[in-house]
């Protein structure tokens, strides 16, 4: 689409499918040697081949400290570090709060909430290490605004996200970095298809300014702004993609 991205290496998190797939794919469109990072290693693989474009795909588990270690050893070694990080990877539940116990709850925390700390924390790192200005994007939810049920340890986690970001970007501005995150309305994704979330469309369709399901690619075309120099002075923000369902 564009050479915006030309010289930069993006990694984008739980990217073998539906938005991580899309902006993915965008990113590279645009220019950047992507590296599609997931749990489902096969899926990343055929990402990174679809791509094309130099990308490449690294097996992650996002909650677990030593695979993202192992993640960012070898992003060092194959691309000499990142300039622009997506946290994508997320579980989507949909459970009851009558049936929301402990391990359910660590669950949905661990990849959602602390998954996005553990990987800006080391991407972060490699960023200032190597002297990089960059970008952190992290992929919210605007079920924090509507406070969505059956899913609240979900909400809770994409709210701790956004609260993460705001944090990041009073941190990190110094060097050059900076934090945004992007909350996506109901998206027409492979996973959401095989959900119960599959049969909300009409009723979010009726509370959206704009109507029409929304699709990965509606919250890639954000990202990639957000990843470009054109949005180097935006920093700490939150910008909800949900063809104005939400209103704040």
């Amino acid at each position: 689409m564009s050479d915006r991205l030309a010289g930069k290496t993006a990694l984008v998190t739980g990217a073998a499918q539906g938005i991580g797939k899309a902006i993915a794919a965008r990113l590279a469109a645009d220019g950047a040697k992507v590296i599609v990072a997931d749990l489902n290693e096969a899926g990343g693989k055929a990402v990174a081949e679809e791509i094309g474009k130099g990308a490449i795909a690294i097996s992650c588990d996002v909650s677990d400290p030593a695979s993202v270690a192992a993640l960012f050893e070898q992003i060092d070694k194959e691309t000499g570090g990142i300039d622009i990080l997506v946290n994508n990877a997320s579980i989507v539940p949909f459970v009851a709060w009558d049936d929301v116990d402990l391990a359910h709850w660590q669950t949905i925390i661990g990849t959602n909430l602390t998954g996005t700390f553990l990987v800006s924390r080391a991407a972060t790192d490699q960023m200032r290490a190597k002297n990089k200005p960059g970008r952190v994007i992290s992929i919210s939810s605007n079920t924090f605004f509507a406070g969505t049920p059956n899913m609240a340890a979900y909400v809770a986690a994409k709210g701790g996200v956004i609260g993460l970001t705001r944090a990041l970007a009073t941190e990190l501005g110094a060097y050059g970095i900076t934090a945004n995150a992007v909350t996506p309305g109901l998206i027409e994704s492979d996973g959401v298809k095989k959900s119960p979330h599959n049969e909300a469309f009409e009723f979010v369709e009726m509370l959206q300014a704009v109507k029409g399901k929304g699709q990965p690619e509606h919250i890639a075309d954000a990202v990639a702004f957000l990843a470009s120099d054109d949005a180097r002075w935006i920093t700490g923000q939150t910008i909800n993609v949900d063809a104005g369902m939400v209103r704040h």
